[in-house]
């Protein structure tokens, strides 16, 4: 049986303004959750010198419970106002039994209000009396802040005269703050509408959104404030616009509802302002949507469209009104051994089978893109010297020259069809053992992995891969020496089948111990360059940072360079063997009877011929395909089903603390955003 802490929030003997009238109290603490806050206590802490007692400085206990990298719309500064909570003894320290308490307040379905009520109730009696509010209410405001006039019937409705009237309790201090922010904008526009005629310019209004509500809009929302005035034509803005897109803010989370629901219930997964309405009357049982309120939503959802007014718009064209960047729960991933898979069994195949098949005309598109690049490289590694066959090609220019004059321009595609049918298994196989590696080999807390593992998972990835590739690749070499062959020797053309049924299953793999000698060493360097160039280089994910499509393909084809030239030995010898040797020529083999004879008969520099058109190759075909396959999932996305609420935002259990530590500071901006920024405030 599980028992109350006895470290409580609550029923600890310095608690300092409890609720007297929360209705609902947190659930019980189990060891494992002390097991856990104790290391995350223990992970920031400082031990005193003097007394040997752990403690958490404000820096310390901000990272201790603040969500991480989450600094976006609530600087770090302002989640110091937690600390001043969970300073009990106002000390400038939190020790071991405060963080307990807090984290115990934290639990509390409430506590997001809770710690509201605390910062209010000044004299920790329980009450939140007129002068306190209004005390902490200006201790939060900038100087230059709209003014609000506490003598308003409003404030009068909830606390009475600041004389006498009466005081608020827990509950009824939570509907006060609900409703903070309505007065806010009421009398903000009272305030710029001077003549009274009921409209203010687009400067003002800018203003007063900046003041209630930045932190739960985007960037792009934010730029685009004054764009309000282009919804109702007249180049000013009435009080039903502000009242309007205030009700847009508020109901934010339940636009989305409807925006994902009625956009895959769509379909070509978009929507109109028709689609959403119906489908707000269909899903809400009381509530609507006014017309001005979706005009608002479609308003600033084409401003983030790409390309012309568009009539339709998707999900994607949503963003930038939905997403405030405020570093949501991370949706619940399938940890290794236990949880739960999102969706059913068939449609988690389905997208599995769907985006593998973007990835494989992602890998064909980028196949062919360098193909011509390849014949060349091809054709210039089996070139043997003057000493054991005829030279041909004088150069790799001179090849392209001779290809063109002697085959066409479809001479440089010879062979291509094989090449893209073993495109999308090997890129599937290389990208998936990689992955898989790296994740098992990825340290949990820190998620750094070792250099030597980053290696091995390349090998892996790149060992693997043979079993589809060298088939293909001694098929597609076979082809792209016909053209050659039949010059020089007039012998005839043969299909790609012709071709498999003369080599046999045996004669498919010669060479293969050739392609590994290449394949390993070439993803072993490549995809631990790729990820220390995408991370230390181009900083990924550094403050949130994407790369742009710039970027993506400068990795992808930087790190394909030194990767691509360090094994073209191998690509020679593996070339060789594949090849039909003509008459008079060397015949191999083995690799070493090749390196040998290479060695021997042409010297060092043959080993390295083609490399620049390997890594000509090599570097671009890395780049167009990673492109490639983020424009696919972009532009086309896997047809999502209906999901509820609850199925995009599923936090995992451990960071709910975190979560209500930051919902906690929403309630607090909604009271002032600039909450936490003053001294005061902090006091």
């Amino acid at each position: 049986m599980l028992n109350p802490s006895p470290l409580s929030c609550d029923s600890s003997p310095q608690s300092v303004g409890a609720p007297a009238a929360l209705a609902v109290k947190a659930e019980y603490t189990t060891p494992s959750e002390v097991d856990r806050w104790r290391k995350t206590f223990d992970r920031f802490a400082t031990r005193d010198s003097i007394g040997g007692v752990s403690y958490l400085t404000e820096p310390d206990f901000v990272s201790a419970v603040a969500p991480e990298s989450d600094f976006a719309k609530i600087s770090r500064q302002q989640y110091g106002i937690l600390f001043n909570v969970a300073d009990r003894r106002r000390s400038g320290r939190v020790v071991w039994e405060d963080f307990v308490a807090f984290q115990e307040l934290l639990k509390s379905p409430a506590a997001d209000y809770d710690i509201a009520f605390r910062v209010f109730d000044q004299n920790h009696d329980g009450q939140v009396k007129f002068d306190e509010f209004k005390a902490v209410f200006q201790s939060m405001r900038a100087p230059d802040a709209i003014p609000f006039d506490f003598d308003s019937p409003w404030v009068k409705l909830y606390l009475g005269k600041a004389d006498g009237g009466h005081v608020l309790g827990f509950n009824e201090f939570t509907q006060l703050i609900k409703g903070l922010q309505g007065e806010r904008l009421r009398q903000a526009f009272r305030h710029f509408d001077q003549n009274q005629d009921g409209y203010i310019d687009k400067r003002e209004f800018k203003r007063i959104i900046y003041e209630l509500a930045r932190h739960k809009l985007s960037d792009a929302v934010l730029e685009n404030l004054d764009k309000l005035a282009e919804v109702v034509p007249g180049g000013k803005i009435s009080y039903s616009e502000c009242i309007a897109f205030h009700n847009v803010i508020r109901e934010m989370d339940l636009v989305e509802k409807v925006v994902r629901e009625s956009c895959a219930r769509s379909p070509d997964g978009k929507i109109t302002a028709l689609d959403f309405t119906n489908h707000a009357a269909r899903t809400m049982r009381y509530g609507t949507f006014s017309p001005m309120e979706v005009a608002i939503i479609f308003h600033y959802a084409r401003l983030g469209a790409t390309g012309e007014d568009k009539p339709r718009l998707g999900l994607r064209d949503f963003g930038s009104l939905l997403d405030a960047k405020w570093g949501p729960p991370r949706t619940q991933q399938k940890e290794k051994g236990k949880g739960k898979a999102t969706g059913t069994a068939m449609h988690e195949v389905g997208k599995s089978a769907y985006y593998f098949g973007l990835g494989g005309i992602a890998g064909a598109l980028g196949a062919t893109a360098v193909y011509p690049i390849d014949l060349t490289k091809t054709r210039m590694q089996n070139q043997r010297s003057k000493v054991v066959g005829e030279v041909l090609y004088k150069n790799s220019l001179d090849c392209v020259k001779k290809v063109y004059k002697n085959e066409g321009f479809t001479g440089f595609y010879r062979g291509l069809p094989p090449q893209l049918i073993g495109v999308a298994p090997e890129k599937a196989i290389k990208l998936t053992v990689n992955d898989l590696v790296r994740e098992y080999a990825t340290d949990k807390e820190t998620g750094r992995i070792k250099l030597p593992w980053e290696l091995a998972a390349g090998g892996l990835a790149g060992g693997c891969q043979v079993i589809f590739t060298n088939p293909l690749e001694i098929v597609k070499i076979r082809l792209q020496m016909q053209g050659e062959n039949a010059k020089v020797t007039g012998a005839p053309r043969q299909s790609a089948a012709q071709i498999v049924k003369s080599l046999g299953l045996i004669g498919l793999y010669r060479g293969a111990a050739a392609c590994l000698a290449r394949d390993v060493p070439f993803s072993a360097i490549y995809f631990p360059a790729h990820a220390h160039l995408k991370k230390d280089i181009f900083h990924d994910g550094r403050d949130g940072k994407v790369l742009s499509y710039g970027e993506a393909l400068a990795a992808a084809a930087i790190a394909g360079m030194p990767a691509a030239y360090l094994t073209t030995p191998a690509d020679v010898i593996k070339t060789r063997l594949q090849s039909e040797a003509r008459k008079g020529e060397t015949h191999y083999k083995g690799i070493g009877d090749a390196f040998r004879k290479i060695l021997a008969e042409e010297g060092a520099a043959a080993l390295f011929k083609g490399g620049p058109a390997r890594v000509l190759r090599s570097s671009p075909q890395f780049g167009v395909t990673l492109v490639a396959y983020e424009n696919l999932k972009k532009h086309f996305p896997f047809p999502e089903p209906n999901q509820s609420l609850m199925e995009t935002v599923l936090p995992r259990e451990e960071e709910m603390a975190r979560v209500r530590a930051r919902n906690a500071l929403k309630v607090l901006l909604d009271v002032d955003t600039n909450f936490g920024n003053t001294p005061a405030a902090k006091k």
